[in-house]
């Protein structure tokens, strides 16, 4: 069978995908720096997503930022499941230089190995996101299909959240193909699709089969419930078991397209085994968009703990409005289909949740960077 390294291996996705292929027969590497923003203070010690690996892999503690840390893990690997990455929307837009040297230098460095070094790399796999659609795709009643620019300051001040074209006119939302255009809205989104198009581009060039998921919004059972920078489920969750109110951006009605975590490491076992896979870019989604208030009034219904909600009318500079998952190509080529939906991986997610101890709820702080670098009104 083979050897497969997952940078990122310790978090979320990394850490399912690794179980699962180890099930399967695979052995695994994985490259991981133990975020303490994602594994908290003694990630060794506590973060239930490295324990859960621990023994079981081959584990690297270094960061993609290392030449020397990549040949490491790159040597007698036959797959690189690229999933190590800075996220995040609005920490991207301040936090430039990190997320740019992370996500863009770092896949540069594993190019350039590849490219210049002996290695048996048959297979490159890399985490792209819906992110890079910016605003997506929708119907104009005249144009047909356009692509809207980002939504304007002064529109979102005065509380107008919808995408209008440039006659002002109402749009009707379109779940997004792989062949819609690429305009991402954030500095995280413009280095997925750097991360995207170097691999894209270069492995073809070096004998390297390559492979893109455009993920939507993972979430399930084992997702880091200390980062407050990403992941609102996650946010959700520990502010309502806090018992804290929930504070809602925009009004409520903002969509994203939620996909289990089973699913998504299902998606990717087929981008590595399926040679139809090869050279092609595929979303990885539900097909299905889920407002925000849903999901708050959701999880509250789940934990049974009473906390109010407000529709505050904030919102976040760089964010997306609206975006979900034309699924067309993947199940075509691929034969993927989702399996969990929303209602069922709630229930799964916070039968989990509960089982956790209950995290300090650090949201403010988060949004108080942003608030002072002008980016949260």
């Amino acid at each position: 069978m083979k050897n497969i390294l997952i940078t990122g291996g310790a978090g979320f996705i990394g850490s399912n995908l690794a179980l699962k292929l180890i099930e399967k027969g695979y052995k695994i590497t994985v490259l991981d720096n133990l975020s303490k923003q994602i594994h908290g203070d003694n990630p060794e010690i506590t973060s239930p997503l490295f324990k859960s690996i621990k023994e079981k892999v081959t584990f690297i503690n270094g960061t993609v930022t290392s030449r020397e840390d990549w040949e490491k893990a790159i040597e007698n690997q036959n797959v690189i499941v690229h999933l190590a990455a800075e996220t995040g929307t609005g920490q991207s837009m301040y936090c430039i230089e990190k997320y740019t040297e992370v996500n863009i230098q770092g896949t540069a460095i594993m190019l350039d190995i590849l490219a210049n070094c002996k290695n048996s790399i048959e297979k490159v796999i890399i985490a792209s996101s819906r992110s890079i659609y910016g605003e997506g795709k929708y119907k104009h009643p005249r144009l047909g299909v356009v692509y809207p620019s980002h939504r304007k300051e002064e529109d979102m001040l005065a509380g107008n959240f919808e995408l209008n074209y440039l006659d002002k006119q109402e749009l009707e939302l379109l779940a997004t193909d792989e062949e819609s255009k690429i305009h991402p809205s954030s500095v995280y989104g413009i280095t997925k699709q750097n991360q995207e198009q170097m691999i894209m581009t270069v492995c073809p060039t070096i004998g390297v089969a390559a492979v893109a998921f455009r993920y939507q919004n993972v979430y399930g059972p084992g997702q880091s419930l200390k980062n407050p920078y990403t992941g609102i489920l996650s946010i959700f969750s520990t502010q309502i078991r806090n018992s804290n109110g929930i504070q809602i951006f925009e009004d409520g009605k903002e969509t994203r397209d939620f996909v289990f975590i089973d699913d998504v490491v299902e998606a990717t076992i087929l981008g590595i085994e399926k040679e139809e896979a090869n050279g092609q870019v595929f979303n990885v989604g539900t097909g299905v968009a889920t407002d925000v208030l849903e999901v708050a009034n959701s999880l509250i219904e789940a934990y049974k703990i009473n906390v109010t909600v407000t529709i505050t009318g904030n919102f976040r500079l760089g964010d997306i409005r609206h975006n979900y998952a034309d699924l067309t190509k993947i199940k075509t080529r691929l034969g993927f289909e989702p399996k969990v939906f929303f209602k069922e991986g709630i229930e799964k997610f916070s039968a989990w949740v509960l089982e956790q101890e209950i995290q300090e709820d650090k949201l403010s702080i988060s949004l108080e960077e942003m608030r002072k670098k002008g980016l949260l009104k």
